[in-house]
């Protein structure tokens, strides 16, 4: 058995079509393809299917694809404990998160790892929940949310890493008539306009959830990606939208109120390749974003802050690492 045939088969895994494969790794299409075939005929067995205008991994191409996760895995396992045995760790490190998270993870694992010999890459997205998971075959650390508990949809063969979690709120200018109610029902909010994301994400589920309550749908005027154009919207008019509790800047004329009966907890969670957490490098920068979730966390439990973190007594998922695989 050829390790190579396994590698390729995890890469198509992760990506999911010849396409990706071959500009993840730079080769051509019909390399790819022509890989795939001598794959097949070397192991005797049928590894990938068609499926609409593309393939799909049959039974023992899935079973060959997590074999290569093992054993890119227990190399990266050798690895780190040479890296270890030599001393600190060093290399880069590729992070991505969503932007709210990142707002208050980045600053301290930019000032705490300064000098340290790891080399921070950092970007920000917000996309939908499932494709958080997918985006580990080109990052080491994918920080994501979910509202369905620590684990993103499709996360299942990523090693996942429960960071935090937050409240979601209904935001509303400050002179907005539910503002003067401490909290919401689901039928205060059936008749409202909203400011709403793109459908798939977290906080979309919120809205879901608020018409299946009341059996009415709710009135979506925009959809928007980015949560400070969306505060400045709220704040200027009538509109509502979902936004975190601890992350969204009331100081600017945006009231947030709790809804009762409707789930609203977001969780915060790092996902990871195993084979990339088994890195030294991966582990130092994972154990400092852990020390600013617990930091945000802190100071949540005391009093909220522009910019600020999550609430404390919401983390019932603990800190323990947990391999979806």
């Amino acid at each position: 058995m050829d390790v190579r045939h396994l590698e390729l088969l995890r890469e198509f895994a992760a990506r999911g079509s010849v396409t990706a494969v071959a500009a993840a790794t730079h080769r051509t299409p019909s390399a790819v393809s022509q890989q795939l075939r001598a794959a097949q005929r070397d192991l005797g067995v049928q590894l990938v299917r068609p499926q609409g205008r593309g393939l799909r991994l049959t039974e023992a191409g899935d079973l060959l694809a997590r074999g290569g996760d093992e054993v890119a895995e227990a190399v990266a396992g050798v690895a780190s404990r040479l890296d270890d045995l030599l001393g600190a760790p060093s290399g880069t490190v590729d992070v991505l998160a969503l932007a709210s998270a990142a707002v208050y993870l980045y600053p301290h694992a930019v000032s705490t790892l300064e000098g340290s010999g790891i080399d921070l890459v950092l970007h920000d997205d917000d996309i939908a929940e499932a494709r958080f998971a997918a985006l580990t075959a080109d990052h080491d650390i994918v920080i994501g949310h979910s509202l369905i508990g620590p684990a993103p949809a499709g996360s299942e063969r990523c090693r996942v890493v429960p960071l935090g979690a937050e409240p979601l709120d209904v935001a509303m200018s400050a002179d907005h008539p539910l503002a003067s109610r401490a909290t919401l029902t689901a039928a205060d909010l059936a008749d409202q306009d909203w400011i709403g994301v793109p459908e798939g994400f977290p906080f979309d589920r919120v809205l879901q959830t608020i018409s299946m309550a009341t059996g009415t749908r709710l009135h979506v005027v925009q959809r928007l990606r980015d949560n400070h154009l969306i505060e400045a919207l709220v704040a200027r008019s009538d509109l509502l939208a979902i936004l975190p509790r601890y992350t969204t800047r009331t100081d600017r004329g945006i009231a947030l109120r709790p809804v009762e009966g409707v789930p609203t907890l977001r969780h915060v969670s790092a996902l990871m390749r195993p084979d990339a957490a088994q890195r030294s490098a991966v582990r130092r920068v994972l154990e400092v974003l852990r020390e600013a979730a617990d930091a945000a966390t802190r100071a949540a439990a005391g009093a909220q802050w522009a910019g600020g973190p999550w609430d404390g007594r919401a983390r019932s998922t603990g800190d323990e690492e947990r391999d979806e695989a």
